[in-house]
């Protein structure tokens, strides 16, 4: 296909081939210098104007814009960005409204990036200017409220606008902006109505996996999934029924409480007595699947930040949680702590371990996370395929690791927050392939009640982030998990 010039500077997240028939795969061209499969932003410093010309809801907008571009130009993790910028000084200014703004602002631009940057290039005739200072971030996070969010669309344009008069170079654009995004709150339906996570809000590399690995219905059911916020799920310590009244919650049939509505969780009933911590769903499965006794001595390997050594510690394992990160260890530890639960810890590289005898692993193996894009969707753009092979590489050595660790008889349960194939069924059959001292312990789907259809003909639990359904969309939906149970035989 036939493209038209490239837009005058560099090629970045907005700065793409313009062509009126342009499908998705023209939309998603890359630099050649640019290592990611992801678009890329005209880099641009930060709009810094004096504190006295700020407006009301203008701040926010500052550090919204500046969080997405991070993200999109930098390849920098979302919620670590948003930490960071929300504890420096004009973060911390802001009042807690604000505050809750621009994390609401800078999630909806990188969960619709794809969507967003179709909707502004298809509206553009000349391209973005290569020295526009913020004018494609100030653009895309204006959007993301104009066609996604409850903001007036008078107010999203025109704090827009002000952004752009506070530099020197995105000041020249303002009647472009201004035009821009005021087209796009008039033909919001139109862009609402032509909206395809798979096509568009779904990086090249990611779609082409999921279609091969599932199917294009599938694939399209999990890019679809990948729209909604994730809901906040607990795990409590005992008494579900109880719990569940006393917040408010809907409790699962996984046994995990679903949050009905968002709040301040330090200030819910139970946080500050260490009843209940926060996991996903699907992240509650593995503890759950490996069925610790009380008793029993568990490793947990890369366990920060502790999850699931909670839960096995709550099970009454004797834990001994692993990690090689000392600063995620210490986290674990004051998670711990707030829960009363004990456990061991070992700051140590878990492919390092001497062999020893324990009863059981529980190996939570680092991975792409492209199962968690429902509440991290900046992983979509932040990752690559090359990760993918990369980490396949350090889960074979960790689960090599663990088989070593476990003493005969003893159960291993392997995980991956990952929906590629390669972070979890390769990596099970290729050890059942070279080691004959482990078999395959089959789930059995008795013991996931509520996702039958999430345990594999080969017994194995892959998890797909749109199970669990529900009548209300924003109590739908699980992490996309896999995990498979082994037994050492001698």
């Amino acid at each position: 296909m036939a493209l038209e010039p490239v837009i005058k500077g560099r090629t970045g997240a907005l700065a793409m081939p313009l062509a009126s028939n342009a499908g998705p795969e023209n939309l998603i061209r890359m630099s050649e210098h640019t290592r990611r499969d992801k678009p890329r932003l005209i880099k641009a410093r930060p709009v810094k104007p004096p504190a006295e010309r700020d407006s009301a809801g203008l701040p926010a907008r500052r550090i919204a814009a500046e969080a997405f571009a991070a993200v999109t130009e930098d390849g920098l993790a979302l919620d670590e960005t948003l930490d960071r910028l929300l504890a420096a000084p004009q973060g911390q200014a802001l009042p807690e409204r604000d505050r809750m703004l621009v994390r609401a602002i800078a999630t909806v631009a990188v969960r619709r990036f794809g969507t967003i940057r179709r909707a502004l290039l298809d509206r553009l005739t000349t391209g973005l200017p290569e020295q526009g200072g913020p004018l494609p971030q100030v653009l895309a996070t204006a959007a993301a409220q104009l066609l996604f969010m409850d903001v007036p669309d008078h107010a999203a344009v025109d704090i827009a606008v002000r952004l752009l008069q506070q530099d020197r170079h995105g000041s020249r654009y303002t009647k472009l902006a201004n035009g821009l995004l005021r087209r796009i709150g008039r033909e919001r339906d139109e862009i609402l109505a032509a909206q395809d996570p798979l096509a568009l809000d779904t990086p090249t590399w990611l779609r082409r996996r999921w279609v091969a690995a599932y199917g294009e219905a599938t694939a399209a059911r999990i890019a679809a999934a990948h729209m909604r916020e994730a809901s906040v799920d607990i795990t409590v310590k005992s008494d579900r029924d109880g719990w569940a009244q006393r917040l408010d919650a809907l409790l699962l049939p996984t046994g995990s409480l679903r949050l009905r509505e968002r709040t301040a969780l330090p200030a819910l009933d139970g946080y500050e007595d260490g009843a209940w911590w926060v996991q996903d769903a699907a992240a509650a499965l593995p503890a759950l699947i490996l069925a610790a006794s009380p008793g029993e001595r568990v490793a947990d390997l890369c366990a920060a930040p502790g999850g699931k050594t909670a839960q096995l510690a709550a099970a009454g394992a004797l834990v001994t949680a692993v990690d090689r990160s000392e600063p995620r260890l210490r986290r674990l530890v004051a998670n711990l702590a707030r829960l009363k639960l004990p456990v061991e810890t070992a700051v140590a590289d878990a492919t390092a371990l001497p062999p020893a005898d324990y009863d059981a692993v529980l190996l939570d193996a680092p991975c792409t996370a492209t199962g968690t894009l429902r509440r991290h969707p900046d992983v979509a753009w932040t990752k690559s395929e090359e990760d993918v092979g990369r980490l396949a590489a350090l889960q074979s050595r960790l689960l090599a690791r663990a088989v070593d660790l476990v003493r005969p008889g003893g159960r291993i349960v392997y995980c991956t927050c990952s929906l590629e194939p390669e972070e979890g069924e390769a990596q099970v059959e290729a050890l059942l392939a070279r080691d004959d001292r482990v078999r395959r312990e089959p789930i059995r789907a008795d013991e996931v009640p509520g996702l039958p259809e999430a345990v594999t003909e080969a017994g194995d639990l892959r998890t797909l982030p749109f199970m669990l359904p529900h009548e209300d969309p924003r109590l739908a939906g699980i992490d996309g998990f896999f995990a498979a149970r082994l037994v050492r035989i001698r």
